[in-house]
């Protein structure tokens, strides 16, 4: 997921575990972030650390400045808490905040939001603590520190020297290797003793988990008018007021319908009346769906299906084994999970009250 562009297709990396003792180019990686003393550094200095002034709050830190880190390796993680590819690089985050930091790393996570309801200060703290977020969060409603860095993407690292130069990004999944491996590199330049060059193991579950590009063509695909691309019935369609809309028995891969009453907005498709239904075509393991109630603290109650049966025993984390789920947060839910040969299928979603707000489809 990404300002301008989808970063889905940059995020074609394995798991870091045991790249770098490979021949090939992994072991390229490890002498390139490790070279022998006395030899000329090869990170590029892409210029100082940009401030964090543009944060509107923050989590669990105090305010931190580029000036107040001096002496320390500062990874800077742009994220949204929907974002699937920015949840896919969690575990690694995670995992070297937890093994560097008494080390002499700090990571940032600036949180800058793609939808209006992650602007909610409530929102982004319940969902960092679901997901484990324990580094410090600049809140960065405004753009600000987007801003700052003249950053574009979902996720994005930065990571600096203990100068306060940037040395280092990436936009995007993979490059878990790497980019631990310049931790490590700049942790020693900047005197830490006893840096374990070891990769770190995870072992990421639900919404974490690494797409399966094998498989994978189906897109992220936007509900609402203003990014939305495959809308069966877009050229029936009426913006931001409700219509009865009557989905096509049959979709192209890749096209989607809604089914009951809805309002076509410029985010969102919202349902306007109970037994509403989204339909999608596609090919891919995971069907993903950002949604949530208009109404805080609404509880909205749904069923998932698969080719007009309920997803039983393709059921994501989301959804029990009958099929049923309950739209309670707005968040990314895990709808389908398969394990058996992925082809092309019919999912839907029904709706059993008015009032959901179906926002983006990812697919993994």
């Amino acid at each position: 997921m990404a300002a301008d562009t989808n970063t889905t297709d940059q995020a074609r990396g394995g798991a870091a575990t045991n790249e770098a003792t490979r021949p090939g180019p992994q072991g390229f990686l490890r002498s390139f972030a490790h070279r022998l003393a006395g030899e000329d550094p090869m990170l590029p200095d892409e210029g100082p650390l940009a401030p964090f002034d543009g944060a509107t709050s923050w989590l669990n830190s105090a305010a931190l400045t580029p000036e107040g880190l001096r002496g320390r390796v500062v990874l800077v993680d742009f994220w949204t808490y929907t974002c699937i590819n920015w949840l896919r690089t969690l575990p690694y985050v995670r995992a070297w905040d937890a093994k560097y930091r008494e080390q002499g790393l700090t990571i940032v996570g600036v949180h800058t939001p793609e939808f209006g309801f992650e602007r909610t200060v409530d929102n982004i703290v319940k969902q960092s603590a679901a997901f484990g977020v324990e580094y410090p969060i600049a809140v960065d409603s405004e753009y600000g520190v987007w801003r700052a860095f003249s950053n574009h993407f979902w996720p994005a690292v930065y990571i600096a020297d203990g100068a306060g130069r940037i040395r280092y990004h990436h936009f995007g999944e993979a490059e878990y290797a790497m980019q631990e491996m310049v931790i490590q590199e700049l942790l020693v330049d900047a005197g830490a003793d006893g840096v374990d060059r070891d990769l770190v193991d995870v072992d990421p579950q639900g919404l974490e988990v690494a797409a399966d590009y094998g498989t994978l063509r189906s897109p992220e695909s936007y509900l609402g008018y203003l990014q939305a691309a495959g809308f069966a019935s877009d050229g029936d369609a009426e913006y931001d007021r409700p219509r009865a809309y009557t989905p096509h028995q049959r979709l192209p891969l890749n096209y989607w319908d809604l089914s009951g009453q809805w309002t076509y907005a410029r985010s969102a498709s919202i349902l306007a009346e109970p037994g509403g239904r989204v339909v999608f075509q596609f090919q891919a393991r995971d069907v993903n769906l950002v949604m949530g109630p208009s109404t805080p603290g609404a509880s909205i109650p749904f069923r998932v299906y698969l080719d007009g049966q309920i997803a039983a025993d393709a059921h994501g984390t989301d959804v029990a084994p009958d099929g049923s789920g309950v739209l309670a947060d707005q968040r990314t839910y895990q709808l389908i999970r398969q394990s058996g040969p992925i082809t092309e299928r019919r999912f839907e979603i029904e709706f059993l009250d008015a009032g959901a707000e179906a926002y983006c489809f990812t697919f993994g």
